[in-house]
């Protein structure tokens, strides 16, 4: 019979690397005590990294630098997002960073939240969470919010053939019918820029 230690640890292998969690993923395989001291245990042995306090990762690992990469800013938000129940969807900067659009690292990634205001320090990056009205929560694809956060990030006046043909290239052509009809409620231009990313032209 597997130990609760041992449980924790495939279910951390299966996500991969770069997976990052709290002890809260975990609470279906025993009692709080129980996780919080495997958890100990394995950043003890180097296996996992606490990037925050009650947030660990499986740190990815880099063969040509020879060091740990730095924690993944979605993930951690993620893991946050799933501890405290907190509905999030990226901010501008932070969706245009993650699709692609921009090169530049944000020194601080936003998501909009349904929680409270609140600001974490992760290296030399802050990550924040602004609670709003989340107007496009009821996205059912975590593609929709983040291409409707980009979009309207950019403003209508930047979108041209370049920035849509760079966007197809991200979103995958069998997602592309189902974001058309997941963004319907976005507004009347953010909508026809995304019907134009997801119907014409091919990817060569």
């Amino acid at each position: 019979m597997q130990s609760i230690e041992d449980k924790i640890l495939s279910r951390i292998y299966g996500k991969g690397r770069g997976w990052t969690f709290s002890q809260k993923d975990f609470l279906d395989l025993g009692s709080r005590s129980a996780v919080d001291n495997a958890l100990s245990r394995q950043q003890q042995k180097g296996t996992l990294r606490r990037v925050i306090r009650g947030i660990y990762d499986y740190p990815c690992h880099s063969d040509l630098l020879n060091q740990q990469l730095a924690p993944d800013i979605d993930q951690v938000a993620n893991a946050l997002a799933r501890k405290f129940a907190w509905r999030i969807q990226p901010g501008g900067s932070a969706a245009l960073n993650m699709m692609g659009l921009s090169t530049q690292v944000p020194a601080r990634f936003v998501y909009l939240s349904d929680g409270p205001n609140r600001t974490y320090t992760i290296g030399s990056i802050k990550l924040a969470f602004e609670n709003t009205a989340l107007k496009e929560s009821g996205f059912k694809l975590p593609q929709s919010a983040l291409l409707v956060q980009s979009l309207k990030s950019l403003g209508r006046n930047r979108m041209n053939d370049k920035v849509i043909a760079k966007i197809r290239k991200w979103l995958k052509p069998d997602l592309r019918p189902k974001v058309l009809k997941d963004t319907r409620s976005a507004s009347d231009w953010v909508y026809e820029a995304i019907r134009k990313i997801c119907q014409e032209g091919d990817d060569g």
